[in-house]
């Protein structure tokens, strides 16, 4: 049985790693001030002996008595609503947030990995999107307190690595759905389906000629634990290599619901034209690679919807 501590652990990606590490078997500590709510999941997970809610802002210092084996680092604000709304939050979570959940992990000598994430390529340049890309950033964009926070969080890693050997990892995610989900969630996939559910036109800013991957929750969460109990450094992408246009994932949303329509806008300021990330690495040194494909994930995501969104 391994103590394995998860900031950010009461929302929605977190509280599924809680409970995938749970079932099989570990000690689970979910670290969270709870400032975005949290999910009912989490209310079920405080029924398992095993696991423990700790309230608590990760941008100030904190200890955890009991040995840690493990850290998984996701505490952030996340969603353009919530960055512009706290961006200066959104700085603090990814950098000394990432320092403090760093120094429990050296103190107890832990495995640490950093979710990042794979808006660090910004508006890329290359195509699909390697992890040895560099990316191509606007440091001041409405987008930089999150993307330039993980920037930091990854140089962190490197740092603590470089400077005492931790054992550490880093994965970069993008576009997470699947049930479990708020319909107020900041993914676009949560929002077209609650639109889509009431019967409201899902607006496609730009023409919805974007494209992006989108990686079901399971299948993230199984390559997050895989990367966990690695001794793999990374940077890791963990997506899907199933490139869809957001007017394509509109209308399978719009399919799998049986509802509503589609209507174009302007497009927005600084709005990546291309991005898939490249995820032949997961799958030499994990291991890993997704099993649900898109349609698939639309159609569980919308069950589960509709026996919570409206049930």
């Amino acid at each position: 049985m391994r103590h394995v501590l998860v900031t950010g652990g009461a929302g929605f990606i977190g509280s599924r790693l809680c409970e995938t590490l749970l079932e099989r078997g570990d000690r689970v500590t979910a670290l969270d001030n709870l400032s975005a709510g949290h999910l009912p999941a989490v209310d079920d997970l405080r029924m398992v002996d095993r696991f423990v809610l700790l309230r608590h802002d990760v941008t100030e210092p904190f200890i955890v008595s009991d040995y840690v084996d493990a850290v998984v680092h996701m505490a952030t604000p996340n969603g353009l609503a919530a960055i512009q709304r706290r961006p200066i939050d959104t700085l603090r979570a990814n950098s000394a947030g990432t320092i403090n959940a760093l120094e429990v992990a050296k103190r107890h000598g832990a495995r640490f990995v950093l979710v990042s994430t794979g808006d660090v390529y910004g508006d890329p340049l290359e195509h699909p999107q390697r992890e040895t890309y560099r990316g191509n950033v606007d440091p001041g964009g409405p987008l930089s307190p999150y993307t330039e926070g993980k920037r930091f969080a990854e140089a962190a890693v490197a740092a603590y690595l470089s400077q005492y050997g931790l054992n550490v990892g880093v994965v970069r995610p993008a576009n997470i759905y699947g049930p479990g989900m708020s319909s107020t969630h900041p993914g676009v996939v949560a929002n077209f389906i609650a639109k889509a559910m009431l019967g409201q036109t899902l607006t496609l800013q730009g023409g919805g000629t974007q494209t992006r991957t989108f990686c079901y929750v399971d299948d993230f969460v199984a390559g997050l634990v895989a990367m966990l109990d690695s001794p793999v450094i990374g940077p890791i992408n963990l997506s899907s290599s199933e490139e869809v246009s957001i007017r394509e994932l509109a209308e399978l949303i719009v399919k799998a619901v049986g509802t509503s329509a589609i209507e174009v806008t302007a497009g927005r300021d600084q709005e990546s034209a291309r991005r898939c990330l490249d995820i032949t690495r997961a799958h030499e040194l994990l291991g890993w690679e997704p099993q649900v494909s898109l349609s698939e994930g639309i159609e569980r995501t919308v069950a589960w919807a509709r026996t919570t969104y409206i049930g």
